[in-house]
């Protein structure tokens, strides 16, 4: 992740820690339980080590200002979860779903993994990813491990009420899935306006299962102008007028815009918990918008 980045990353996280959901104090115990973390690239820290993939961040320079050197976070330092979790007042960074053992899991997870999208198919071409619903029943997983250190699941439930959860996740679904067609045949299948419906239907249900196991206390991120990436302006060449490529912009509006009436549905059907929007796209400039079918069990 390029060092300028490493600023938003910063002020995004510190928005976060203004947000109605939470409040931080510069000392003492983490404001929250536990904090767990679904996503892609952005998120992963060391989830897709093990993984057949092409995406994996486990070697130099990842990691070159990162205390232990590479880790499997895609970025010379710390990313954006990480600077939360210390803005959360936790003493160590939220360990990924691969090493977090025994109690360790009561200070939450990390399930994020890098190519990953809401589709299960976003990615492939890179190898095996862990896309949301499989990121969603590995903290099914966890669920049942606490519920067992809790001594079942209404005490699990009632402690996961008072954890927070950020979910970073949909660019994959775009620059590798809808915008390849050279391996993703979705852009012959799909007019844009569908294929944004579609993914926001899915991240709803996914957001309903996470609620109904016991997440109230949910930031969704936004996309970024994922046009404007170094491989996106080498695939389609920038639009001219512009140094990025709009069309892959424009997408990320439409789906931005959709996500936020969704976080609004849920605010709106789930009066006990709060999700908030998380505004990407516009926060290198300063603004940040909050706005206020079970697939698995738990």
């Amino acid at each position: 992740m390029a060092c300028n980045q490493h600023k938003v990353w910063r002020r995004v996280a510190f928005l976060l820690s203004l947000l109605s959901i939470l409040q931080i104090c510069a000392r003492g115990d983490p404001q929250v339980p536990c904090y767990f973390i679904l996503g892609d690239s952005l998120s992963d820290n060391g989830n897709n080590n093990g993984l057949s993939t092409k995406a994996k961040a486990n070697f130099k320079p990842y990691g070159i200002d990162f205390p232990v050197g590479p880790t499997g976070r895609f970025s010379n330092g710390r990313t954006i979860v990480d600077v939360t979790a210390e803005l959360l007042g936790f003493g160590e960074y939220i360990p990924p779903f691969t090493s977090a053992k025994g109690r360790d899991v009561l200070k939450g997870v990390n399930y994020a993994s890098a190519s990953a999208g809401i589709l299960d198919e976003s990615g492939k071409q890179l190898g095996q990813a862990i896309p949301l619903g499989g990121q969603l029943k590995n903290y099914l997983k966890t669920f049942s491990q606490i519920s067992k250190i809790l001594g079942g699941g209404t005490a699990a439930h009632k402690y996961l009420n008072k954890c927070m959860f950020t979910v970073g996740i949909g660019s994959n679904d775009f620059i590798n899935n809808y915008f390849m067609p050279d391996v993703f045949r979705t852009s012959e299948l799909y007019s844009l306006d569908r294929f944004v419906a579609t993914l926001i239907d899915q991240y709803s249900q996914y957001l309903q299962t996470l609620y109904k196991c016991g997440a109230r206390k949910v930031a969704l991120f936004g996309l970024g102008p994922i046009g404007c990436a170094p491989a996106e302006l080498a695939r389609y060449g920038a639009t001219p007028g512009s140094i990025c490529v709009d069309k892959i912009n424009d997408a990320v509006v439409r789906f931005n815009k959709r996500l936020i009436s969704l976080v609004d549905d849920l605010n709106d059907n789930y009066k006990d918990a709060k999700f908030t929007y998380i505004n990407i796209l516009e926060i290198g400039t300063g603004d940040a918008t909050a706005a206020g079918n079970e697939l698995l069990a738990c």
